[in-house]
């Protein structure tokens, strides 16, 4: 079970609640998700990243992953991309992993707090790469954390991720 919601979600409690020009304001502050369908994934990641997507950022994610919880044996993962222009990458489970961090950090995420601390680690360490795919990563990076500060597990990312 995702712990966020969609752009539709919040669309439609904007909708259903009695105080709809408060919500409609909040929406436009809030970082929502949107999965985007199976189709469209090699087009928008080549968008996004080009080919350093499945030759750079794509492994280092998952190796990432397979580093910090010990349980992880791979899996189908849901691109994301973020209404402030970012993306990430989450687990397609509903389950609760171990995982064991290059801080000392160590504790239980969700499958999509997994996702979104691999990415984190994963665009500060390419941000240091050479070129302009440095740059985006680094942009990508602040515009995951700024949406993990809304997620339900902000403290225990921010605890592997600090």
């Amino acid at each position: 079970m995702k712990t966020f919601m969609s752009l539709s979600d919040l669309d439609q409690l904007a909708e259903d609640y009695p105080a709809r020009p408060v919500i409609k304001q909040l929406l436009e502050w809030l970082i929502a998700p949107g999965e985007f369908p199976e189709d469209q994934r090699l087009y928008i990641t080549e968008k996004l990243f080009g080919v350093h997507f499945p030759l750079q950022l794509e492994p280092v994610i998952y190796g990432i992953t397979e580093r910090m919880a010990e349980d992880y044996n791979g899996g189908y993962w849901d691109f994301y991309t973020l209404s402030n222009g970012g993306f990430f990458m989450g687990l397609s489970e509903d389950r609760i992993f171990h995982v064991k961090c290059q801080n000392m950090c160590e504790g239980d995420l969700s499958a999509d707090a997994l996702g979104i601390t691999s990415c984190l680690y994963a665009y500060s360490h390419l941000s240091f790469t050479e070129g302009n795919i440095a740059r985006e990563y680094a942009r990508h990076h602040h515009r995951l954390r700024e949406f993990m500060a809304e997620h339900p597990e902000v403290r225990e990312i921010l605890g592997a991720t600090d």
